[in-house]
């Protein structure tokens, strides 16, 4: 039997773009990379498990903020080179800054408008702000 993991067409760097949407309205709530460890672990724990590129490990969503992402469903595309992972965002914030997605900024009068708010200060949700650690994608 195929293993499902190599049905998947990882980068030249063993990662693969994950898409987090949330199950109930479909909005897009943030961007990651997994590997193969990260894949597996996200189906096994029915929770999102992300690589840190910038940490060079593994990183499970919410592991310091709490806002962990329960896995719905797992998609992959038709080429398959990206997946989309429907969760459960508890907490209601997804993104580093506090806010329910990571994708708050519009393009509008040539320039990027924030229109999201800040649901929670990242003070509040971080111990170490400020520390250049705080951004894991």
């Amino acid at each position: 039997m195929k293993d499902w993991l190599d049905e998947i067409k990882w980068n030249a760097d063993g990662l693969v773009p994950a898409i987090a949407q949330d199950h109930r309205t479909g909005r897009v709530l943030m961007m990651a990379w997994m590997n193969r460890e990260a894949l597996a672990l996200t189906a096994a724990e029915n929770r999102a498990i992300y690589w840190s590129r910038s940490r060079g490990k593994l990183w499970r969503k919410g592991e310091d903020s709490g806002h962990v992402q329960k896995l719905h469903e797992l998609r992959l595309d038709c080429d398959a080179d990206v997946v989309i992972l429907m969760v459960e965002q508890l907490g209601g914030i997804a993104c580093h800054t506090g806010r329910e997605s990571c994708f708050y900024r519009v393009f509008e009068n040539d320039a990027w408008q924030t229109v999201d708010p800040v649901l929670k200060d990242p003070g509040a949700i971080y111990s170490h702000v400020g520390t250049g650690k705080l951004h894991e994608h």
